[in-house]
């Protein structure tokens, strides 16, 4: 028998920091205002641009890592799945509100050009290990090494980039 599918996949920049909440039994909640911009060219060759703003909304260890690298302009891809609710507001008024649910992100961009300086870390909320150097563990580990004595003209390998090709979204 045949499933749906529900799934978002977002690649955008933060509008603002991230708001992180505690559950009263401890689970992180955080959201985010993300900004999608496509551009397209008019009947005329004028070039027009759309932003769409989108709520995210990641949960737990996710939650706490979104809130703890992102800031305003960080460069980020989510995936996710979107949920639509219907509540009462205060004014007795029936509101609506869409909301992504977070269950995947990749910080994108660099140090130092929004990117939350975590340098494209890859995170999933799921109970299955980490599939990228970029765990939260690595990542808190950002000082200087103990000092050793270094090993006379010892060569250290080139840095590699903490992501391969499949990781890469588009």
């Amino acid at each position: 028998m045949a499933r749906g599918v529900n799934k978002v996949i977002l690649v955008g920049n933060l509008g603002n920091d991230p708001d992180t909440k505690y559950t009263q039994g401890g689970m992180a909640v955080t959201r985010i205002s993300l900004a999608t911009t496509s551009v397209r060219n008019d009947r005329e060759g004028n070039k027009q641009e759309r932003t769409e703003w989108h709520r995210v909304v990641f949960f737990g260890k996710l939650g706490e890592i979104a809130g703890e690298y992102l800031r305003k302009g960080s460069q980020v891809y989510v995936e996710g799945e979107i949920r639509y609710d219907k509540y009462t507001g205060q004014d007795g008024v029936e509101k609506y509100s869409t909301d992504i649910v977070a269950n995947e992100m990749q910080m994108l961009g660099g140090r130092g050009d929004g990117g939350g300086g975590g340098g494209g870390g890859n995170y999933e909320r799921s109970s299955r290990p980490q599939r990228s150097a970029g765990s939260s563990g690595d990542m808190q580990q950002r000082g200087p090494a103990p000092s050793r004595q270094p090993a006379p003209q010892q060569q250290r390998p080139a840095p590699m980039d903490d992501f391969s090709d499949d990781d890469i979204p588009f």
